[in-house]
């Protein structure tokens, strides 16, 4: 796989990931919403000592996890504002990086074999969750890190109000896994 690169909006920060991402997740949580700005995050997963600054100096923002208690370290610019990448207490080996700030974002697949959606329970009614990957209502592991067991939608499935509603012209059809 060729370097993934990226970097903040004016470019005084860039970034390298010299590996491929471990696992793509989409996060629903409202963390991620405040964070992003938008709908959801698409969270390329690498191996934080693959992933290199290049350019620049990130400044740090340290966030406690609402559900987790643990610390979450936003790296952003200064300059710009673009956060970047976060690093987890909870995960100390991984690196999560904000999917849009790569230069190419279309090289991160999101495929059934490495991507799952997380906190969907708090996706936007307009939602529209991707089929056949591991879907969570929360987390994918619980506080002692036991997983969870996720749901699969066969369809394109908009969350609704209630999370109930299917795609338009699509019929119900979601089954766990």
């Amino acid at each position: 796989m060729p370097v993934l690169s990226g970097g903040c909006l004016c470019g005084a920060v860039r970034y390298e990931a010299r590996s491929p991402p471990l696992r793509v997740t989409l996060c629903h949580c409202r963390f991620c919403q405040h964070v992003t700005g938008s709908s959801h995050l698409v969270e390329p997963l690498f191996a934080r000592g693959d992933l290199q600054v290049t350019a620049g100096v990130p400044t740090v923002y340290r966030h406690r996890s609402e559900g987790s208690g643990k610390h979450l370290d936003l790296h952003f610019c200064a300059v710009c504002g673009t956060t970047l990448f976060m690093t987890f207490e909870r995960f100390p080996t991984l690196c999560g990086v904000y999917a849009g700030t790569l230069d190419d974002p279309a090289a991160i697949e999101v495929r059934p074999d490495n991507a799952k959606q997380v906190f969907v329970a708090s996706a936007r009614a307009e939602a529209v969750l991707l089929p056949s990957l591991d879907t969570f209502a929360g987390p994918a592991t619980d506080a002692a890190g036991v997983p969870q067991a996720p749901f699969v939608h066969d369809a394109p499935h908009r969350v609704g109000r209630r999370g109930s509603e299917p795609f338009p012209g699509e019929p119900e059809g979601s089954h766990p896994r």
